[in-house]
């Protein structure tokens, strides 16, 4: 999709206060548009891949363009993704999208676009230092092996992290609208049982695996210091966080949330796709719809090229190279027509109440704010 000049860009329109939720019995929403404007927490699930974190970060840009508070929440964020919105990759707490980059976008006060890129291991060595009495003694934690392990291989660490973050995030009032970009994942909701299997991962047995195998004074002192760590990081009852699975899927369930599936044209990720959809019906969460993302489907819409195009048909002997050209318009055509089917099969398996919509290839990646811009005001209008 080419770049929209800046004064073509669409200005958002004026923000108003958060409408009112969606009366009982009324039929859900199931424009992209809406639930921009609508909704408090918009997940999007995916395979690795797919474009699912610039998806996030341009469903964001929309919603703030549409007048409203906004941060988006990722995962391990791309390099080019962080410059592209001009902040850290790992910052400790949400920052703003700068000034000049969002008056770019078009977003106006009281509007605006916060970003919090996270990093699971920031998260635990920020809770070594706190808990340290001096910075030698941190390293010293940092460095060792033992730590080093439980805070890099703990399955399940990215997933809590990015639910313990949404769930305090949201209830505290600064936002109107939170995107989460889910973890990287096999399968696409494994982030609901991440407080269950963390759980289980860092029960005492667990633990000792790392330990010296003895009774020592060593082995007391650093189970000691792995407990206070994770209990630091997870909360101090970190044994029973199981507990909080049923509470955080039924925070998920609620009327303020929408599930987005991102997906690409690629048959591995159309099957997730339809995992997806099958899980979030099977647990009674809100899906609202695909994102068919690096899609040619949208290029049906293209001119055929043939000689008119040029004024003078035969100047130069430009029939050759024409012909040149229709053979390779033809092969887009038909890439563009099977995207255009998968999309279609998609808006048939979405059903009543949620959407499918696609996105345009991008070669270069969004790696600029004005392709962002781009991509936003495609999922806005759809």
């Amino acid at each position: 999709m080419s770049k929209s000049p800046s004064s073509r860009r669409s200005q958002p329109p004026p923000r108003s206060s958060r409408p009112p939720p969606e009366s009982a019995g009324a039929p859900e929403v199931t424009r992209v548009g809406d639930l921009l404007r609508q909704k408090r927490i918009i997940v999007c699930c995916g395979a690795g891949g797919v474009g699912k974190t610039t998806t996030a970060a341009a469903l964001s840009l929309a919603a703030a363009r549409a007048g409203r508070r906004v941060l988006v929440l990722t995962i391990d964020p791309s390099r080019r993704l962080a410059e592209t919105l001009g902040v850290s990759r790992n910052p400790p707490e949400p920052v703003a999208v700068p000034k000049e980059r969002q008056a770019m976008a078009g977003i106006t006060a009281p509007a605006t676009l916060e970003a919090w890129m996270l990093d699971h291991k920031l998260v635990a060595d920020s809770a070594v230092r706190r808990l340290t009495k001096t910075p030698e003694e941190a390293e010293k934690v940092l460095n060792n092996r033992v730590y080093q392990q439980i805070s890099t291989m703990v399955a399940g660490m990215h997933e809590y992290t990015a639910m313990e973050a949404l769930h305090r995030l949201v209830n505290a009032g600064r936002y109107d609208l939170v995107v989460l970009d889910t973890p990287p994942s096999r399968h696409a909701l494994d982030f609901l049982e991440a407080p269950r299997r963390l759980s289980r991962l860092i029960d005492t047995r667990a633990i000792s695996a790392f330990l010296p195998k003895s009774d020592s004074l060593v082995a007391r002192a650093a189970s000691k210091v792995i407990e206070r760590i994770l209990g630091s990081v997870f909360g101090e009852d970190f044994q029973s966080l199981n507990v909080d699975v049923n509470t955080m899927r039924t925070f998920l369930s609620g009327p303020d949330v929408a599930f987005l599936l991102v997906s690409s044209p690629a048959p591995t990720t159309l099957a997730e796709a339809h995992f997806f959809q099958d899980k979030t019906r099977e647990l009674g969460l809100p899906f609202r719809g695909f994102v068919l993302n690096r899609s040619r489907a949208l290029n049906v819409k293209k001119p055929f090229p043939d000689l008119t195009m040029l004024g003078a048909p035969d100047a130069l002997g430009a029939r050759p190279g024409m012909e040149k050209l229709q053979a390779m318009a033809k092969t887009e055509l038909e890439w563009a027509n099977r995207d255009l089917a998968l999309l279609r099969d998609l808006e048939t398996r979405a059903g009543e109440n949620a959407t499918a919509i696609a996105l345009p290839e991008l070669p270069q990646g969004a790696d600029d704010m004005g392709t962002l811009i781009s991509v936003a005001d495609v999922l806005a209008s759809s």
